[in-house]
């Protein structure tokens, strides 16, 4: 049994507990049925065996049985929304519908339930046991913590539990079809998820970048241990930082996207300078977004262009620079906050000032490869089914170009596809050397 099915399986036992719960309410409270069982005293299905992702995240928080409860509440619109057809029973007294199962109808025409909805349904009139409840839609409830569910903010003065019950788009994904949910960029998310198909092998830095890397490498794996199992956690801020610094075309972005396949976690890039707005607290709102999306997630956020935004703070003589220093405080909060790695990126070192570079665990300075590396670089980037002409020296090309990794990739892509305008699987040194003079042109360099 797949993960879909697996889930659809468990759903479908949820779903059969929740109807029974509303079967219930509904004759005690509309019916005054005294036959029907206490809401209380009807247990949802076991979990304990069961293999599917919902069934794991029950047993992961621990849920309680009105933590299921509102759970299947907020799923079942997707999942089975006929059951949702009482909360728009009509009074006979008033002719609307009854206020306290707090039902919504959608514009599509389907009806959704609120925090009054899951309240009155467990608990009814009972206004103990509706206090009761009132914790699970705080914010330092789990359903918040971990972006499980929310309840969708209502206008000032109307009451708080008339907001929409509405799980996160996360938990909706991982709870029907058992995918993992990845987040796409967009203006309400400025970051964008950061892959490789290239290996460490593939990775040419010095010995120095190497061991450092380690460190990073180290932290990812036992970084849980040392903060939980050894008690670090009262003593040392959560979260790993990091700075790479060096020119473009170094490995830095590489390096980032290889720790994330090392470590079997996702990487997600921001782009300070597309973050960093010219309106006062829009830049706040756009860093908020990507912290808040990767609270408790796991993810390695990797901060590109931080030269827009972690350059030396300025001394405050007009309204502009007290912004500018907001938004660089207000980054350096989140940053020393976020429990998971973080790896910055600047071309320019020396434009990083001493407050910043306290924060950092770990500083990382890419150089430009020397010959050897050069070397290593073009042996890698030339691959079957090209072939080199016999004029094509790359040991000479090492030693007569001074151009980085990222530089060599791109005259090896020119030049394979030269070959295959060609048709043929032949690199000729003419064309090798044309495709470096673009490269060293685009730096303002010469070629002699």
């Amino acid at each position: 049994m797949d993960t879909l099915q697996a889930n659809a399986v468990t759903a479908a036992r949820e779903l059969e507990w929740f109807s029974a719960i509303l079967t219930a309410r509904g004759a005690i409270s509309f019916n005054n049925d005294p036959s029907q069982p206490p809401v209380n005293t009807i247990t949802p299905p076991a979990v304990t065996n069961d293999p599917s992702p919902y069934a794991a995240v029950i047993r992961q928080f621990n849920l309680s049985h009105a933590e299921r409860f509102v759970l299947i509440l907020s799923l079942a619109p997707h999942l089975q929304p006929e059951l949702l057809d009482m909360l728009l029973m009509k009074n006979e007294s008033t002719g609307h519908p009854f206020t306290q199962l707090g039902g919504q109808k959608s514009p599509g025409g389907c009806n959704l339930p609120t925090g009054e909805t899951a309240v009155f349904l467990l608990a009814g009139n009972d206004l103990q046991q509706r206090y009761r409840l009132l914790h699970l839609f705080n914010d330092t409830h789990i359903f918040h913590t971990q972006n499980i569910l929310k309840l969708q903010p209502v206008a000032p003065g109307e009451p708080r539990l008339s907001g929409l019950l509405i799980p996160s788009t996360e938990y909706l994904t991982l709870l029907t079809t058992g995918e993992k949910f990845r987040p796409d960029f967009t203006a309400g998310f400025p970051a964008k998820r950061l892959t490789t198909g290239m290996e460490w092998a593939d990775l040419v830095v010095d010995d120095e970048v190497m061991a450092e890397l380690e460190e990073i490498k180290t932290w990812l794996q036992h970084g849980p241990t040392l903060l939980n199992d050894w008690g670090y956690a009262k003593k040392i801020k959560p979260g790993f930082r990091v700075l790479f610094s060096g020119p473009p075309g170094t490995g830095k972005t590489l390096t980032a996207a290889l720790l994330g396949k090392w470590a079997g976690m996702d990487v997600y890039r921001i782009d300070l300078s597309m973050v960093v707005s010219k309106y006062i607290g829009e830049t706040e709102k756009n860093l908020a977004s990507v912290f808040d999306m990767a609270e408790n997630r796991n993810w390695i956020l990797f901060f590109d262009e931080a030269d827009a935004l972690f350059g030396k703070r300025t001394n405050v003589s007009d309204a502009h620079d007290r912004h500018a220093n907001q938004e660089v405080s207000y980054l350096l909060q989140r940053i020393e906050d976020y429990n998971g790695l973080i790896v910055l990126a600047t071309n320019f070192k020396n434009n990083v000032d001493e407050a910043f570079a306290r924060r950092f665990q770990v500083m990382i300075d890419f150089k430009k490869p020397d010959e050897h590396q050069r070397l290593q670089l073009w042996t890698v980037a030339f691959s079957p089914p090209c072939k080199l002409a016999p004029e094509v020296s790359l040991p000479k090309l090492a030693a007569d170009h001074a151009i980085t990794g990222a530089a060599i990739m791109n005259v090896v892509r020119w030049c394979c596809l030269r070959a295959l305008g060609r048709n043929t699987t032949e690199i000729f040194l003419p064309d090798v050397k044309h495709a470096i003079r673009k490269e060293m042109h685009k730096e303002g360099k010469a070629v002699v």
